[in-house]
């Protein structure tokens, strides 16, 4: 449930209609923000919410620029864009040392398992599929728009094959994870 939080601006985004995209980036923007908001009164650190503050960077810049021009070039785009913008928020997230998993992770991991190598290798892992996901999706993306089909149902396939695919992977990961470890504790 945690990951869908994470990305509800981004389905928010996704899901309103396309000719209405300046009135979709302000209302992911008001998602992230309020999502951000709520976590921080939650006593959420910020290293769990590097997609929702990434989030609400690029929906105020995306709403910007569709207000100033709603005709822009960059609604064509705006769906690979996104999916850029997500690839490079969890791959320098990598760089960094700090997995965007990571902080979604300790929400629901006891605080003594945080700075084990496993704990960290698993986010570590399962960061990287989703910076691959993103990457291969935003891609994709691109060369559907290039062709003239940016708001067509195979893009919103490759939008929805983008984030289900790594989230798949996340829960069978850490199942496998958790049940190699429950074996080694036996």
């Amino acid at each position: 449930m945690s990951y869908l939080r994470t990305f509800l601006p981004w389905i928010v985004f996704a899901v309103l209609p396309s000719g209405d995209w300046q009135w979709a980036a302000l209302a992911a923007l008001v998602v992230a923000v309020a999502l951000i908001a709520q976590q921080v009164r939650a006593g959420t650190e910020f290293d769990a919410l590097i997609i929702e503050l990434g989030s609400a960077v690029f929906f105020a810049a995306l709403a910007v620029i569709a207000f100033a021009d709603p005709h822009s070039g960059v609604h064509d785009y705006s769906a690979a864009l996104s999916s850029g913008t997500l690839a490079v928020i969890a791959g320098t997230s990598l760089a960094i040392r700090r997995p965007f998993t990571l902080g979604i992770a300790k929400r629901t991991t006891p605080q003594e398992v945080w700075n084990l190598k496993p704990f960290i290798r698993t986010n570590v892992v399962i960061t990287a599929v989703w910076t691959a996901a993103f990457t291969l999706t935003a891609a994709v993306l691109a060369l559907v728009a290039h062709a003239g089909n940016a708001h067509s149902t195979p893009a919103t396939l490759v939008q929805i094959a983008g984030f289900a695919v790594p989230m798949v992977f996340t829960v069978r990961y850490v199942a496998h994870v958790q049940a190699k470890a429950a074996q080694v504790t036996r």
